[in-house]
């Protein structure tokens, strides 16, 4: 008796640090230093000149970081208190544009990972299901036709997503839904909101108007600052939160819905539930970030194929990867124009990871012999 309750504590015992592995633990401090490092570098660079030394010893300036005076303007709003111009342009004009990398990063990331467990498909992303379009086009629609409803942007966009979602599950159902019909539909309802996206810019009159929206449809973190931090940052904490806590569903939803349901699951309502959170993380990505292209499909798989398939450990991934690849990404979108070709032009980074993204999925359909379901 005593050796099997032995046995069943090690198996528990297992069962709880099983996910939690030094291959995780490394993969997630790689990327923190790559998220470190390359915030740095993006604070570095602009219009008001300084050394590498004077922008990093202004990032860590404990003036700054422990002023909670400070801490009060950037996060709520409130007024700036004197700081040195340096202290200005490093903590007002470019850190929070690498903060919102992090943030559009990780909520992308997670999104991604918790649609292509939903509906057990590698080909699942918020792009594919129609819920960035969706959520693209009511942003399109306030920043061309409404944009007076500016300050709702990230209720507005979320709203845009879920809708979109609503008509995907809508077309998909029959007596229930099924992961082919769910990305059959997605692909459908995107085309459309694409078409509706375009056709909003023939009600543009003004010139940078269309400019702004053609930046946000290709995906950009220009100009963005702390206002957008404040904007996606308390969604996003919520959406990653509950999608931590929902890991071990996602493992179940994976087995498929017969063995789901004979677990005890609500298949239908858990699939509606999670899918609610991963098109809230997505959208307040895309409010303040826009469309940026094949993140939140190629990201998760490349965590998979690192930390393996256990959602746990893929959650945690890719809360880690998604801030990573996004600032990287910022920074190659930020320097391309001024390094190679000497001009003061910034590239979205949207292109970035697209230019990226593509040829890494074209890889993975072909290393992969069955390209589709989890």
């Amino acid at each position: 008796m005593g050796e099997s309750h032995a046995s069943t504590a090690r198996a528990a015992t297992r069962e709880r640090q099983g996910w939690f592995t030094p291959t995780l633990v490394a993969f997630c401090l790689a990327c923190t230093a790559l998220t470190v490092l390359g915030g740095l570098v993006q604070v570095t660079f602009g219009s008001y000149e300084m050394t590498i030394v004077q922008a990093w010893k202004t990032v860590f300036d404990p003036h700054v970081v422990f002023n909670l005076h400070a801490w009060n303007a950037f996060l709520f709003g409130a007024e700036l208190p004197e700081m040195s111009t340096a202290s200005v342009v490093v903590w007002n004009l470019r850190l929070p544009r690498v903060f919102v990398g992090i943030i559009a990063g990780a909520v992308l990331a997670i999104s991604g990972a918790i649609f292509q467990a939903v509906t057990r498909n590698e080909l699942a992303s918020p792009f594919v299901l129609g819920v960035s379009s969706g959520a693209g086009f009511a942003v399109l629609l306030t920043l061309v036709i409404f944009s007076g409803l500016a300050p709702f942007l990230p209720f507005l966009a979320a709203a845009g997503g879920a809708i979109a979602f609503l008509i995907v599950y809508a077309i998909a159902w029959k007596g229930g839904t099924s992961p082919v019909r769910l990305v059959l539909a997605g692909v459908i309802v995107n085309m459309v909101f694409q078409s509706l996206q375009n056709a909003l810019f023939f009600f543009a009159d003004d010139l940078g108007v269309v400019q702004t929206a053609i930046a946000w449809t290709t995906g950009s973190l220009t100009g963005t600052g702390w206002e957008e931090v404040r904007i996606a940052i308390l969604p996003a904490v919520f959406a990653i939160a509950v999608a931590l806590a929902g890991a071990r569903q996602l493992n179940v939803l994976l087995l498929g819905e017969r063995t789901a349901q004979s677990l005890g699951m609500r298949v239908e309502r858990v699939r509606f539930l999670l899918s609610g959170v991963a098109i809230l993380a997505a959208s307040a990505a895309i409010a303040v970030a826009g469309i940026v292209g094949f993140f939140g499909l190629v990201v998760p798989h490349i965590v998979r194929n690192v930390v393996g398939s256990d959602y746990r450990r893929l959650m945690v991934g890719c809360l880690f990867a998604g801030p990573a690849l996004m600032v990287v990404a910022d920074v190659g979108a930020r320097l391309f124009f001024p390094v190679v070709m000497n001009s003061p032009k910034q590239m979205p980074v949207g292109v970035v990871t697209g230019l990226v993204g593509g040829p890494y999925f074209l890889y993975l359909m072909r290393k992969q012999q069955s390209m589709g379901e989890l």
